[in-house]
């Protein structure tokens, strides 16, 4: 999932409160030395209780300190409740359950500082009485934390990089190293994919604070005086060697737990792995930067761990990881009783008729069907890994001109025959939503709220939103690290979540095959597939995968799962999940 602005970091604004004062015309290099950290803390503005009467022939809302009336439309109720707070702070839109009496919908925040793009949380209001509901909104927490290491070398150079656990904005500002100048401290380094070293920034210097100002935005930089418990690092700057812990049981959420032992995993190597990989302080951007690390095996979990501040509460961006969303609310929809098949023609199903175009009249276009998007096999012009391809996904999201991104995609022009290849294509992924919405004539979040979160057991999640409101299916959704390894879960147990089926074991088995070749790797509808040597033979597995390093990964020889949350995000490091952790840790601690 890639940001839809222009520029990645024109929504990053701060509010800082540094007032400039007179600097050191001299900068005393030891004065730079430490942690410096810059964090924002920016809202959500609205959050918390909303109530909601029927008063009349009126809804009457009761959230934030904001009074609303809204008509209802009908005495039967059963029109769509919406509204939107002043100043656009917000909106809310749902329906009343006549079944459960419940009111079922979605709270919308604005933009967030890390992407830039709203997001809708699921609220559920109760009934109170007969007119009466209540309900809590539980949005987004809207962060951005930069940290920046600075140490003097062998030269007395002043050596430095950048992290920020929410974007990976010090990959693309590859700071190598600071330097005083006059009244200023320059940042050297080089700009991402470039390789001509230069001033980054140059920031305003006054004792143990610095001001940088990046394309714009003004960031506050503070040295800490003790940093032994920063979340630069994964556990203090000193942890303790690791102690395992089994995981809590937490009822409402579903899952059962049990310990290493019992489910025949060895505790030292897991152990190991944490001393010597996860708590390990960083030197370089290229060190991993694990937020969360949890296994399950035979359906129980038996290791939860977080680093870095996250935890089990604290949603994580999954980005492309959330593509195998795409695929299993699409199976989840076919397994109800909503008229849709694999084979169910895309443009027909949207629009209703034969798709054409101004531009192109190709036959190529009719014969794309679901199946074809699922598994990236569309053949529309549609590349991420191509950045002259009209359909890449930064392309799409960065243009202007039209900000429907489902109708973008469908103007997409054919470069070869559906089913003949796979090509990563997040757009095409995301246009599985228009069918999904078509076919079944309802909002694409009420489908993954009923037939997704409810049934299994999903409270909090936050669906990130295109420009024209709708859920974005390429990637980029905020989930709750045991909340998204469901999903792996519901894929190993042939479709159920504690006994309850969610799409049918023929779609779950199907999406986890390697229908095609992709990158080197299997890929099947929205998870991907590779083998690993396991002892005196190979195992296959398969996975969602993220940018950054979010991996929910599944070994159904083994009844595996595995789930890696994690912050290398545009760097190759974030590959070394798969690539090593596993089959150098994590396979050889299984029994």
């Amino acid at each position: 999932m890639k940001i839809y602005l222009p520029c990645l970091f024109i929504c990053l604004i701060f509010c800082v409160t540094f007032q400039p004062q007179p600097v050191y015309s001299q900068t005393d290099n030891h004065d730079l030395v430490g942690m410096w950290e810059g964090k924002r803390l920016a809202g959500p503005e609205v959050q918390g209780d909303i109530l909601i009467n029927l008063g009349g022939d009126d809804w009457l809302v009761d959230v934030a300190g904001y009074k609303l009336s809204i008509p209802t439309k009908g005495v039967e109720m059963s029109a769509e409740l919406s509204f939107n707070l002043p100043g656009k702070r917000g909106s809310f839109r749902g329906r009343l359950d006549q079944a459960t009496r419940q009111i079922k919908g979605h709270w919308t925040q604005p933009g967030i500082i890390n992407n830039g793009m709203p997001h809708a949380s699921p609220v559920i209001l109760r009934p109170e009485s007969d007119k009466r509901w209540r309900g809590e909104i539980v949005p987004l927490l809207d962060e951005f934390s930069l940290f920046l290491p600075v140490w003097k070398r062998q030269d007395q150079s002043l050596g430095a990089f950048l992290r920020n656990p929410d974007r990976g904005f010090g990959v693309f500002y590859n700071l190598d190293r600071i330097k005083p100048v006059d009244d200023s401290v320059h940042w050297i380094g080089r700009f991402f994919r470039n390789p001509e070293e230069t001033v980054l920034a140059e920031a305003q210097y006054q004792t143990g604070r610095m001001a940088v100002n990046i394309r714009g935005n003004l960031y506050d930089m503070r040295l800490l005086t003790d940093d032994s418990d920063s979340h630069f690092y994964a556990r203090g700057k000193s942890p303790e060697p690791y102690q395992y812990l089994p995981p809590p049981l937490i009822p409402e959420d579903g899952w059962q737990v049990e310990s290493l032992t019992t489910a025949h995993i060895d505790e030292k190597t897991i152990a190991r792995f944490i001393d010597e990989v996860v708590l390990k302080p960083a030197d370089s951007i290229d060190d991993p930067y694990i937020h969360g690390m949890l296994l399950a095996r035979s359906g129980k979990l038996v290791l939860e761990e977080y680093f870095h501040g996250f935890h089990r509460n604290k949603a994580h961006d999954t980005r492309s990881a959330s593509k195998s969303l795409a695929a299993v609310l699409a199976g989840a929809v076919i397994h109800s009783d909503v008229p849709l098949t694999l084979t169910s023609p895309v443009f027909q199903t949207i629009v209703g008729k034969t798709a054409s175009n101004a531009a192109t009249s190709d036959p190529r276009r009719q014969k794309i069907n679901l199946e074809h998007l699922l598994s990236m096999s569309s053949g529309l012009d549609c590349d991420d890994g191509d950045s002259s391809s009209k359909g890449n996904e930064d392309t799409m999201q960065s243009q202007e001109e039209q900000p429907d991104w489902y109708r973008y995609t469908m103007n997409l022009d054919m470069v070869r025959e559906p089913g003949e290849k796979a090509v990563y294509c997040s757009a095409g992924m995301n246009l599985v939503g228009a069918v999904l919405a078509a076919a079944s004539g309802r909002k694409l979040e009420e489908l993954f709220l009923e037939l997704i979160a409810i049934p299994l057991q999903i409270n909090h999640y936050y669906l990130n939103l295109s420009p024209t409101g709708q859920p974005y299916l390429g990637g980029g959704i905020y989930w709750q690290p045991r909340d998204f390894m469901k999903l792996g879960q519901l894929m190993l147990d042939g479709g159920t979540w504690n006994g309850r089926r969610i799409i049918s074991e023929d779609y779950a088995q199907k999406s986890i095959s390697a229908i095609y070749q992709m990158q080197d790797k299997g890929y099947g509808y929205g998870w991907w597939s590779l083998r690993y040597p396991y002892k005196d033979r190979q195992v296959t597995a398969f996975f969602a995968a993220g940018n950054g390093g979010q991996i929910v990964m599944g070994i159904p020889e083994l009844e595996l799962l595995v789930a890696f949350y994690a912050g290398n995000y545009s760097h190759r490091t974030l590959f070394r999940i798969q690539q090593e952790f596993v089959p150098e840790y994590i396979l050889p601690a299984l029994g």
